[in-house]
């Protein structure tokens, strides 16, 4: 398990796979607040931390089957 105090604004947010799905701009109770100019729609997404598989180095990786948020990192 990992702290959510672990995940810090700017860094990337990750599928199980590696992909780009956003950029964290805040982490607010139980959810992860991706940047409004990292998605295709010009809207912030939302992520649970229950989805959040691990933290490694600068990155945040969702679990395997999570839902991406349409429009979230498609402007990469």
């Amino acid at each position: 398990m990992f702290e959510k105090i672990r995940i810090k604004e700017h860094m990337e947010v990750a599928d199980a796979s590696g992909q780009h799905v956003g950029t964290v701009d805040e982490v607010k109770d139980d959810t992860i607040k991706l940047t409004k100019s990292d998605s295709s729609d010009g809207m912030h997404h939302m992520v649970r931390l229950d989805d959040v598989e691990k933290i490694d180095d600068n990155r945040v990786y969702l679990k395997a089957g999570v839902a991406i948020p349409q429009g979230a990192g498609a402007n990469v």
